[in-house]
């Protein structure tokens, strides 16, 4: 009899036991981070709110080749071509470093996360992306008066992205950067733009990739463009090689976003990739 009262009492004891152990499940399985939103460190030009796990160093070449509209007398866009090395290191799960030089620009950067989306919980991710550039294409042959100050641009970048589905992600990026050096006196020097970029996962290995960059406060007489890019995501191994068309040929966010003058309506596009290898 004493054992048979022993036991019910335990029932209970373990009833609740069992509903903290599984109130516990729930709880941390609320808090699952969605993971691969994007595969790679940019959709094609944009930066997407993938960091590179601690520790990890990145190395990158991006390459975009000279206008096709050249035809034969640009060898079909291999002429002309402008080509970025870049470093890219973990320093927390937290904070990616990035260091890179083109023809264009040297370019340092710092991207950040702040949020992350959360299955059946927050349903954002958000991060912060801030880079300084300093311009290689201003001569002092052009401009007599030339400093080093007149070839910085600083940029700052808000990375807001979703992941709907395993195939479907979007983000959208707000954005201030400041030109030291405008070569339009009808510019301001403080501009503003809007990004927007999507994946699709078309396959195991293969997804659709676009962004374009909206200038909020171009001056009316600029001879540039809003930048468009259209390509694709080949997943090998663990490692992505994008490969596009876009309408910039510059590579850092300065070039791509204030200085694109490429055109679709006029076929005057880029062919590029973005080729890395981890460390």
């Amino acid at each position: 009899m004493k054992k048979l009262i022993s036991l019910l009492l335990l029932v209970p004891l373990t009833a609740f036991s069992q509903n903290d152990l599984l109130n516990g499940i729930d709880s941390i399985s609320s808090k699952e981070k969605v993971t691969a939103a994007f595969k790679a460190l940019k959709i094609v030009n944009l930066e997407s709110t993938k960091l590179v796990a601690k520790g990890d160093l990145y190395f990158i070449v991006a390459h975009r080749f000279g206008s096709v509209k050249d035809g034969f007398e640009g060898f079909f866009g291999l002429d002309n071509a402008n080509t970025q090395l870049k470093f890219v290191y973990g320093l927390t799960e937290n904070l990616t470093l990035s260091a890179a030089r083109s023809e264009l620009a040297y370019d340092f950067s710092a991207k950040y996360a702040l949020v992350h989306q959360i299955k059946n919980g927050f349903p954002l991710s958000i991060a912060g992306f801030t880079s300084l550039a300093i311009n290689n294409t201003l001569k002092e042959s052009l401009y007599p008066k030339l400093t080093f100050d007149n070839r910085l641009t600083y940029l700052q970048q808000l990375l807001i992205s979703r992941k709907f589905s395993e195939k479907l992600s979007f983000e959208i990026a707000p954005t201030l950067f400041h030109e030291n050096f405008v070569d339009n006196p009808q510019q301001q020097n403080t501009q503003c733009a809007l990004g927007f970029g999507g994946r699709y996962k078309l396959s195991k290995h293969w997804s659709l990739n676009m962004d374009y960059a909206a200038h909020l406060n171009r001056a009316s007489n600029s001879i540039y463009k809003n930048p468009l890019s259209i390509g694709f995501d080949l997943e090998t191994g663990g490692h992505v090689f994008q490969m596009h068309f876009t309408s910039s040929q510059g590579i850092h966010e300065a070039a791509f976003l204030g200085q694109t003058t490429g055109d679709w309506t006029r076929g005057d596009v880029f062919f590029g990739f973005n080729l890395l290898r981890v460390f």
